[in-house]
């Protein structure tokens, strides 16, 4: 998942840690998937032929999804730590809201609903804030409607692994 024209986006370290569980999840279901197919013996009827093109097809799907994950694992190193001069990936920002309330969060690609300090980055609020400059006022949708908030600061994940 790159940003625009931008180059490789930094993996968080949240988002990380929820690629590589993901990662071994699909690898295991793709082994016992695997682990089903049979020997080409001829024998067994249209409904076996059909379910084994089922579980060929399921093996080709997990192994999409394991390049998709791997690519993106790659690209978070490649890409290196999260910059400090404008809001991505893996970024702690630090906002001013309307009310003059401050709150600081990290932008992740993945959510976590018992961290309430992750915004994701295709949230009203992540999109809003990506590229964003210390300084810069964002507005963004909400259920109660129409928000702003200043980004006072920027800053790496809250811990690089």
């Amino acid at each position: 998942m790159t940003t625009g024209s931008t180059g490789p986006a930094p993996v968080s370290p949240e988002g990380r840690r929820a690629l590589e569980a993901e990662l071994a999840e699909v690898r295991a279901e793709r082994a016992a998937v695997a682990a089903t197919l049979r020997d080409k013996d001829g024998v067994g009827d249209r409904a076996d032929d059909a379910d084994e093109l089922q579980r060929v097809s399921d093996v080709a799907r997990l192994d999409r999804r394991i390049r998709e994950i791997e690519a993106r694992l790659t690209e978070g190193v490649v890409a290196g730590s999260p910059r400090t001069d404008t809001v991505g990936v893996g970024s702690t920002v630090t906002l001013r809201f309307a009310d003059g309330a401050t709150e600081t969060f990290e932008i992740s690609e993945v959510a976590n609903e018992l961290d309430e300090s992750l915004v994701t980055d295709d949230s009203p609020l992540g999109l809003a804030l990506l590229g964003r400059r210390a300084g810069e006022t964002v507005e963004y949708e909400t259920p109660g409607g129409r928000m702003s908030a200043t980004v006072v600061s920027i800053g790496q994940g809250r811990e690089q692994a």
